[in-house]
């Protein structure tokens, strides 16, 4: 649940362990960045409503993701054992650019897709693969861990931004588009990439999406 803000930001949605917040939720009504929390807000809904019957498909929150760059290879069970992440085909994190260990930031999102069948990972990246080596850092790091030492890093198709701000959104779409195509054909190889019609309207998939579950977007 939340912890304390300012007390004038009030809560908009309870989900599970997903908190929002109103000023959460105005980043998806402009040209604003995605936080950490909407994605995170995103990520467990797809787990615990979208996908809930499927339990190949992990879905790990930036904060832990972010807590795993940050950890040796030894510490890293400490947060994929409670999500039995070992035993799942398929595993998405979201990935910042953030180099501090202690404090939220960055400024950029890309996404890395885990695929157990298939022994690689994906990386999806909107803005030209600036992320890259954030990411082979991060393979570097759960190859082993996931069990899958030899996994290879692949780029996968995606979609390019054409704003400053909109990576985040790129992510969840992505997201979308990945895991229809693994509902299809059990892999991650042939997804095609998000399209520029689909970004523009999933802020506002996302705040009906908010609404429908509960919440308050003003």
């Amino acid at each position: 649940m939340c912890a304390q803000r300012q007390s004038e930001d009030v809560i908009a949605l309870n989900f599970h362990e997903s908190c929002l917040r109103l000023s959460d939720v105005e980043l998806l009504k402009g040209p604003h960045w995605l936080n950490d929390q909407i994605i995170s807000f995103y990520f467990e809904y797809l787990e615990k409503r979208v996908f809930e019957s499927e339990p190949d498909l992990l879905f790990v929150s930036p904060e832990v993701t972010q807590c795993i760059r940050m950890v040796s290879r030894e510490e890293v069970g400490i947060f994929l054992d409670p999500l039995r992440a070992t035993e799942r085909a398929f595993v998405f994190f979201a990935l910042n650019d953030n180099q501090a260990a202690d404090r939220a930031g960055g400024t950029h999102w890309s996404l890395l897709v885990f695929s157990r069948p298939e022994k690689a990972f994906y990386h999806f990246d909107s803005s030209h693969n600036a992320n890259v080596d954030s990411a082979r850092q991060l393979v570097s790091v759960l190859a082993r861990p996931l069990r899958c030492p030899d996994a290879q890093l692949r780029t996968g198709d995606c979609l390019q931004q054409s704003n400053g701000y909109d990576c985040g959104i790129h992510v969840l779409c992505t997201v979308d588009v990945v895991t229809k195509q693994i509902r299809k054909s059990g892999q991650v190889a042939g997804v095609r990439s998000a399209r520029y019609d689909v970004i523009r309207s999933k802020r506002d998939l996302l705040l009906e999406t908010i609404v429908q579950l509960g919440g308050r977007i003003k």
